[in-house]
């Protein structure tokens, strides 16, 4: 098994190796146009003139059946044949579309025919500030002990913000008092606001402070979102829960059993008694799905998992912890578990057919092309990795393009109606992960006729006899010929 694993991993490279050389072999045309266009535009503006930036003759658009061609279910982009320009078809939300805030990009395929050409159109979508940072909750409550040093902090509730770059969240700011102010720590992609105590508080003088907390993001006009933050004074529990790092790093592969305990975090107290019990707890601003695909023992520590775990979904999960103790008032010590996934091969490869002529002439010169197909593959590296191969003994092969992970079908051998008029061009994908996973996909062809054959006589010379004294207008013999052709 050593031996036939590593044979397979040399073929995957020399494949990989293959189709690097075969670069700009297969379909004609294939550039690729950018354009930009804010989201929320209303349906019909007008993208770009993908006809004229790419010289197309507009005139021929309609009989090139020149289109757009989607991967996915919702067409947000169509083209006019008319004038060759790309408009919205569909109104976009960047949110909803793209998560996160790196660049939301779209691509499209947009073919003509005769002959066949396909482009490629990356259409980035740009955010506009069109929503408000909002809290988890409208109300946050701190217990804090009486004589707390200054400097200690609490964490509050982070405020979330869909839109991206500029527009997300920009600041923190907390009503002017004399005992608390905001401070704010970037983890990752995240601003973690935090309320510092800058002066000692003294339950017999005020027993409870109100403040208002404001996220402000940075749009122009900038939207804001509050929370109202209560801090009820009461006597010392002085020592909080401590983890033994402030973040934790693991790996797990996706598809774990639910049930499975992955990890187990452990604080300490130096307190005595209910003072140092401690229990656990998952942070309140995580994502909702976190808290469908892990769970936290709030007795041990130990985290489960509790939900379909799906490196296609999310490769990565950050889960907040905090630890409480039982005092009066409780104190909490945060640590982060960073929980990483690890791709396995569970997702077969996918053969799309993007373009079939699935009748063929007879007289078709060698190398034409006959259909088009898009293969992918879910999983990550190697596991995503495809070859493919015509499986079935006919005229055919493939020709890679300069995409990866495309290729056109085209003649190889000379075509013969009269000796097979019907092919099955069965076509197999598989990737290489372990154990590799395939796909196939099945072309029915037709072969059309061409006057290629000419009538044939069953008998050539023909011999006869013929008997004297015949009556006139009598039949003497017959003759009969065939031709292969049809019609």
């Amino acid at each position: 098994m050593a031996i036939e694993r590593q044979s397979r991993r040399r073929f995957c490279s020399w494949i990989a190796l293959y189709l690097a050389l075969l670069l700009f072999v297969g379909i004609r045309a294939l550039a690729e146009i950018r354009y930009s266009i804010p989201e929320e535009v209303n349906e019909g503006t007008a993208v770009g003139n993908i006809a004229k930036d790419l010289g197309l003759d507009i005139s021929s658009l309609f009989s090139r059946r020149f289109r757009v061609v989607y991967e996915h279910k919702d067409a947000f982009f169509e083209v006019n044949q008319n004038n060759g320009a790309l408009y919205v078809h569909k109104k976009i939300d960047r949110e909803e579309l793209c998560q996160g805030s790196g660049a939301c990009l779209m691509e499209l395929k947009v073919i003509v025919e005769n002959p066949l050409e396909i482009n490629y159109v990356v259409v980035e979508i740009t955010d506009v500030n069109d929503h408000s940072p909002s809290f988890p909750e409208k109300e946050q409550t701190f217990e804090i002990a009486e004589h707390t040093l200054p400097g200690k902090r609490f964490q509050l509730h982070t405020a979330r913000d869909p839109d991206a770059g500029i527009n997300s969240i920009r600041t923190y700011t907390l009503t002017a008092n004399e005992h608390f102010e905001v401070d704010i720590r970037q983890s990752d992609e995240d601003k973690i606001p935090f309320l510092v105590l800058k002066k000692s508080l003294d339950r017999e003088q005020t027993g409870k402070h109100t403040l208002l907390v404001t996220a402000v993001d940075g749009g122009k006009p900038p939207r804001s979102g509050t929370l109202n933050v209560s801090i009820i004074v009461l006597d010392i529990n002085d020592n909080r829960p401590i983890f033994s790092q402030e973040i934790y790093q693991i790996e797990i592969e996706e598809n774990v059993p639910v049930g499975t305990s992955i990890f187990q975090i452990n604080a300490t107290d130096p307190d005595e008694g209910t003072n140092s019990d401690i229990e656990y707890s998952l942070g309140k601003t995580l994502k909702k799905k976190v808290y469908d695909i892990f769970e936290l023992d709030k007795l041990t520590g130990a985290i489960r998992v509790k939900g379909v775990v799906d490196y296609e979904d999310n490769d990565v999960y950050k889960l907040d912890v905090e630890a409480s103790d039982k005092g009066t008032p409780p104190l909490t010590g945060e640590c982060r578990v960073i929980i990483k996934i690890k791709d396995v091969n569970d997702n077969p490869p996918e053969i799309e057919v993007t373009s079939l002529s699935n009748t063929v002439s007879e007289d078709s010169k060698t190398g034409t092309m006959i259909s088009l197909i898009s293969l992918k593959d879910k999983d990550s590296g190697v596991n995503g990795k495809i070859i493919t191969s015509i499986t079935s003994d006919v005229p055919f092969e493939l020709k890679p393009s300069y995409k990866e992970n495309i290729y056109s079908v085209v003649t190889k051998d000379f075509l013969d109606r009269e000796v097979l008029s019907r092919y099955e061009i069965t076509i197999k994908a598989t990737d290489c992960g372990e154990p590799p996973l395939s796909t196939v996909k099945t072309l029915n062809i037709q072969i059309s006729d061409v006057n290629d054959n000419s009538p044939q006589f069953s008998h050539n010379p023909l011999q006869f006899y013929l008997v004297e004294n015949n009556v006139a207008g009598a039949s003497i013999f017959s003759v009969s010929a065939t031709d292969n052709d049809v019609n």
